[in-house]
């Protein structure tokens, strides 16, 4: 198991409620190499995703939230 983690903010477009921004950081949860998914109600456009590169990578992220109907971007700092 790697000792290296990562985070990226992905902006959802859309305007999503709490249940579903819950039920997208759930669908992230399960992949491996994601330790930890979190959005908060104040900005409800922003999740930071915590994971293992050596295990997953960023674009795979993006893409299971694109999978789910909305429109995303990675934000990088």
């Amino acid at each position: 198991m790697s000792t290296h983690m990562a985070d990226v903010t992905i902006h959802i477009d859309e305007d999503t409620d709490h249940a579903a921004r819950e039920r997208i950081q759930d669908t992230l949860r399960e992949l491996p190499g994601v330790m930890a998914a979190s959005s908060h109600d104040e900005r409800p456009h922003l999740m930071v995703v915590e994971y293992d590169p050596a295990r997953i990578n960023s674009r795979r992220l993006l893409d299971t939230v694109t999978a789910s109907g909305l429109h995303a971007e990675l934000i990088g700092l």
